[in-house]
């Protein structure tokens, strides 16, 4: 039996249902596969007293220390975070948080190893507690985690340290894996990871019959992602625009909402731009699948699950070069790979809706992302660790 535990600050909660929910899936994938055992410990950082009696931060100090989580046993202490020290001490606050649980589930049950599914703080927390334990170790870069926090002054050496100091290294794509060795990591310790997706909920549906229940005839467009600089929105407007008689449709919430919706406005769109907030993930799929292209124009990325989600529903993608991209843009049935300005998005938007390629095409070239995919490599990945470092797995 091998039994892991799965630590990730990145994790959806009763306050933030879509927050890493490919954390959970992936992680509850791993928990179906026979001889696996997985519990699941999910760190929520709290501001100090009184930023932590804000609503949003309320609701979190209310929840559960310890759940059951869509079938998951997800247990959720809670560490202090200090505003305006750049994360500098995220890591020890975690640490401090961390022992006492840790303790706990191991006195319930040995675990074997520690897969830490988000680089920081939870990389360099997971390395100095799997020494704790005598365990090894599993860092999975996503995106941020790296770009953000593996730059930073006050943290990027943390990074570097955790990603030299680790018994196995993951990246969702190779480009992040690039990202990983820039650190001084050597390449050949990196494995590329990929995501998952549910290919059974996730697959084309009558485009035209989707496009009425929204109230929309003509092509639509579709961008998904946080309202933030970052995800490039208004790049996508900018673009539509150009490109007259097509819907945007944004799904997404963030501080950029306002900024956005003048930008719509002061450019005579905003009859043909619609910002609807953010909606639970259950509902992507028929938004989705009633798109004619998903277009987003981020600054970085590791490798967005918006991007296999929306051709797993046989809509084509307009992204630019950023992380993975080219490892699901792999021909033009895919999509196009592009420069984050307007007019190369215009461009590429119509060309797509020009070619008008056969949705079930589409899906094809995202056929081998899938869950179960996901669960098994991981699953091997970690056993290789535990045989290599000695570890015994306990039944």
């Amino acid at each position: 039996m091998l039994n892991v535990l799965t630590l990730s600050s990145l994790f959806p909660d009763s306050t933030r249902p879509n927050f890493g929910i490919f954390v959970q899936r992936q992680t509850a994938a791993l928990a179906m596969r026979p001889g696996v055992g997985v519990r699941v410990v999910a760190p929520i950082g709290l501001p100090v007293w009184p930023l932590a009696r804000s609503d949003r931060f309320r609701a979190q100090a209310a929840m559960p220390l310890r759940e059951v989580w869509r079938g998951l046993d997800v247990s959720r202490p809670r560490f202090t975070t200090l505003p305006g020290t750049g994360g500098r001490f995220h890591v020890p606050a975690l640490i401090r948080a961390l022992v006492p649980v840790l303790d706990r589930l191991r006195d319930e049950r040995a675990f074997d190893v520690i897969d830490a599914s988000f680089f920081f703080p939870d990389g360099p927390a997971a390395v100095a507690l799997g020494r704790r334990y005598g365990v090894p170790v599993s860092i999975k870069a996503r995106g941020a985690d790296i770009h953000h926090w593996g730059h930073m002054p006050a943290t990027r050496h943390q990074v570097a340290r955790a990603a030299a100091a680790a018994d196995g290294l993951l990246a969702v794509s190779d480009a992040m894996a690039d990202d990983i060795a820039a650190l001084g990591v050597p390449r050949g310790r990196i494995r590329v990871h990929h995501t998952g997706v549910d290919q059974a909920r996730f697959q084309p549906i009558d485009r035209g019959e989707a496009k009425a229940r929204l109230g929309i005839s003509g092509p639509l467009i579709l961008s998904l992602g946080a309202l933030i600089p970052r995800k490039g929105h208004g790049v996508v407007i900018d673009a539509v625009a150009r490109l007259p008689g097509v819907t945007l449709m944004i799904v997404g919430e963030g501080a950029d909402r306002a900024a956005l919706q003048a930008r719509a406005e002061r450019l005579g769109v905003a009859d043909r731009v619609r910002l609807i907030g953010a909606i639970p993930h259950d509902e992507l799929p028929g938004l989705l699948g009633a798109a004619d292209v998903m277009a987003l124009a981020s600054a970085s990325e590791g490798l967005a699950n918006a991007w296999v989600e929306s051709l797993a529903c046989g809509t084509p993608i307009v992204i630019t070069p950023a992380g993975g991209a080219g490892d699901v843009v792999t021909s033009r049935t895919a999509g196009r790979i592009t420069q984050a300005e307007p007019e190369a998005f215009a461009v590429a938007i119509r060309d797509v809706l020009d070619q008008a390629p056969d949705p079930w095409a589409v899906r094809a070239t995202v056929r081998d992302f899938t869950w179960p995919t996901n669960a098994a490599a991981l699953h091997s990945h970690l056993a290789e660790l535990v045989s290599r470092n000695g570890v015994g797995m306990r039944s």
